[in-house]
């Protein structure tokens, strides 16, 4: 036992010594290849008979026609052509190539290629230790706190235009939402309840709608029940929070249900322009309740007083909630961006600031804008209204495309009222992707950018929605090749068709110019080795 414990040491050793000298010989293997066949073609010339080969080949060649180079070039041209249109399809809708995913990812463990785990040597912090890069399980998805009404909102929008502005995967997760929230305690359920749990899982809106009446039917204080008819079965705002009322009144003391009630009443006066009413009520409903601070009530109360232009009550909320310690939002970071912006943007002139430089009140509004822009990259060409915007997803991924479309889609109104705001936004903006290091392997405020985003808000945003994508991505090798390859096969069809005999002389000298280092290597092996020496290597 001890001899063989004593020799697995020496065994992992010669396995890890095997496997590198494996991957190091891979690195050499495509030159030793092209030697030894460089050799074996030399060797087996005269066996073989390949020279009367070639030159039967060549005579072969000399007597086809310029329809059959017509029709190999025009094949190639539409096989290429077809690959293009599939590369570039695949990188528009998964952002990346076909071809590259499958060379990395069945290739390259045979090329003796390690996919790196460790992102050490990457990320530092200041005391020299590693930091991990953001994983994708890092990319977490949230509720956005401004959600609209799919009965008075979203399907209003798919009768119009007849299409559909959620996702499965986005309605899929307001599902789960809902019966965490709303029965969570699956051991005391009752039978509506167990009706309504089932109900939030349906696909079809229709059946979620009976469903929460066979609720009612059993228990007339089902609140949970007119909660759904308040988001799915209502059409207008106010039929909407007529429902919610009546929600409100049977709510009884399930803390759950009356903060999500009295946050969409809230909400519903916002939208029926009781706007003074919806603070006072979103402010009631945060000091009844201080620790479900991770619902995000505050942005909904920020966006009301932005409304009301009480600037200082946003500043207010500003300072308690844009702290160090506290996860940070496209509408906390650009909310604080526009109120300094604002007291500056009225007089900003770019031509003028280059002249004089920028003054204090300048400078704090143009680095809280590059902060605002760092967090979150895409807001800006919605503000600016460089790209179209769709409704809001029900969920939203923080720094992500899902995000800047759900802030942009209700503060727009408000950067556009500040006079001068967007101007300064327009000249500032781009300004921050030089602060920012790249490649992205450190942040300037904010930990580095993550990759996930991209993914993560394809499956939030419509298919019809050009998903926003940080950094820039180039174009991939192959698209590039195939798209050369392409073009040039259908070139080389055309002038074949329109040029045979020009193009008939221009192949044979290319050809002869190709095979030209071939016979110059061999007639340097025929002079540095002696006939006899291949003569007997062959017999044998």
């Amino acid at each position: 036992m001890e001899d063989s414990a004593g020799s697995n040491p020496q065994s992992v050793g010669l396995t890890e010594k095997f496997k590198s000298w494996l991957s190091w010989s891979w690195t050499y293997v495509c030159f030793i290849w092209l030697g030894m066949v460089l050799i074996m073609v030399y060797v087996l010339w005269s066996p073989l008979k390949l020279q009367e080969t070639l030159a039967s080949a060549s005579v072969f060649l000399n007597t086809l026609t310029p329809k059959f180079y017509v029709a190999l070039t025009g094949t190639s041209s539409l096989i290429s052509g077809l690959i293009l249109i599939f590369e570039w399809w695949y990188f528009r809708k998964y952002g990346t190539s076909f071809i590259e995913q499958v060379s990395v990812s069945h290739l390259r463990p045979l090329l003796g290629g390690v996919e790196s785990t460790s992102t050490t040597g990457l990320f530092s912090s200041v005391n020299g230790e590693a930091e991990p890069r953001p994983s994708v399980s890092e990319c977490k998805v949230w509720r956005n706190p401004l959600n609209l009404f799919r009965g008075a909102e979203y399907n209003r929008y798919t009768w119009v235009t007849g299409k559909e502005p959620l996702t499965y995967y986005d309605m899929n997760l307001s599902a789960q939402d809902h019966q965490t929230f709303f029965t969570g305690d699956t051991q005391q359920l009752r039978t509506e309840d167990a009706v309504m749990q089932k109900a939030w899982r349906e696909r079809n809106p229709q059946a979620r709608i009976r469903a929460a009446y066979q609720a009612i039917e059993m228990n007339h204080e089902c609140a949970a029940a007119y909660v759904l008819l308040a988001e799915e079965e209502a059409t207008t705002i106010t039929e909407a929070e007529r429902l919610f009322k009546k929600a409100l009144s049977i709510a009884g003391k399930d803390i759950n249900l009356l903060v999500y009630i009295k946050r969409r009443l809230a909400m519903c006066a916002r939208k029926l322009g009781r706007i003074k009413e919806a603070v006072k009520m979103m402010r009631d409903l945060m000091k009844e309740f201080p620790l479900l601070g991770m619902l995000n009530i505050h942005e909904n109360l920020l966006e009301a007083l932005l409304e009301l232009q009480a600037y200082a009550d946003v500043q207010a909320v500003l300072a308690k909630y844009d702290d160090i310690s506290l996860p940070k939002s496209a509408t906390i970071c650009y909310t604080s961006a526009l109120l300094k912006a604002r007291a500056v943007s009225d007089k900003f002139s770019p031509e003028a600031a280059s002249r004089r430089g920028l003054s204090t009140a300048e400078m704090n509004a143009v680095e809280a804008i590059h902060r605002a822009v760092e967090f979150n990259p895409h807001v800006p060409k919605y503000l600016l209204e460089m790209k179209s915007l769709i409704l809001p997803p029900e969920h939203i991924l923080k720094r992500g495309d899902s995000e800047a479309v759900a802030y942009a889609f209700f503060h727009l109104q408000h950067w556009k009222r500040a006079e001068g705001a967007l101007n300064l936004l327009h000249c500032t903006w781009e300004g921050t992707f030089r602060i920012i290091p790249y490649p992205l392997e450190k942040g300037h405020l904010f930990y580095p950018y993550p990759g996930c985003t991209e993914t993560a808000d394809r499956e939030l945003l419509p298919s019809f929605h050009e998903v926003s994508v940080y950094p820039k991505k180039e174009l991939p090798f192959f698209i590039l090749f195939t798209a050369g390859l392409c073009s040039f096969t259908a070139i080389l069809a055309m002038l074949t068709h329109q040029f045979p005999e020009l193009m008939g002389v221009f192949a044979k000298a290319f050809f002869s110019t190709l095979f030209a280092p071939l016979g110059f290597f061999a007639d340097k092996m025929e002079s540095f080795m002696p006939s006899s020496f291949w003569h007997q290597l062959t017999r044998i």
